[in-house]
């Protein structure tokens, strides 16, 4: 598949097959993302593959930052929503969290590394892609929570930006209409 292909034909998958992925393509993936522009090379991303029970320690993180956010812990509801939290890392066999750890250099803006790595996450969906995989960037309250990034390993300055959720895809490729660039280009001369 060309870029412009991939490009072009990308769509989120959110249902995977539990079926695993070789790990040579989670490498290929992972080199993928590690070519994206950054500037002065700092090379803010840092990634974590989550496999297996991995992904059971990553759903009782997030039901424990769930729980703090719930009025009444006990009840059904709230138990619902704690089992669907603690759950949620068992929708796909691979999940890739992405993480940035900011460089301290002074003259190294903070929106450059983010900006890094967020190149770095669309190289690797891309990749996942070009490889006949399903996948979905995931983020949302629980990817920035203090216990998510500490579960990591990642320093106090550093945040998790994205949980890529990889698998074979079990869903139809979604058509997606999308803007004209004209619509959001203006030519300057």
């Amino acid at each position: 598949m060309d870029i412009k292909q991939a490009i072009l034909t990308r769509r989120t998958i959110g249902l995977v097959k539990d079926d695993p992925i070789p790990t040579e393509w989670i490498k290929e993936i992972l080199h993928a993302g590690t070519f994206a522009p950054n500037h002065y090379r700092t090379e803010p991303w840092r990634f974590f593959v989550l496999q297996e029970k991995a992904r059971n320690r990553l759903g009782d993180v997030f039901a424990e930052v769930t729980k703090t956010t719930l009025e009444d812990p006990t009840s059904d509801d709230s138990k619902k929503k704690l089992e669907r939290s603690k759950s949620n890392p068992l929708r796909a066999p691979v999940i890739i969290a992405v993480g940035v750890e900011p460089s301290t250099k002074k003259n190294v803006l903070l929106k450059e590394e983010y900006a890094a790595v967020h190149s770095a996450v669309q190289n690797m969906l891309l990749t996942a892609h070009s490889l006949g995989l399903g996948a979905i960037w995931r983020t949302g309250a629980l990817c920035y929570a203090d216990q998510v990034r500490d579960f990591l390993g990642l320093s106090e300055r550093g945040e998790v930006v994205a949980f890529i959720y990889l698998g074979y895809p079990n869903m139809e490729t979604p058509q997606v209409i999308k803007s004209s660039y004209q619509e959001v280009t203006t030519w300057l001369q």
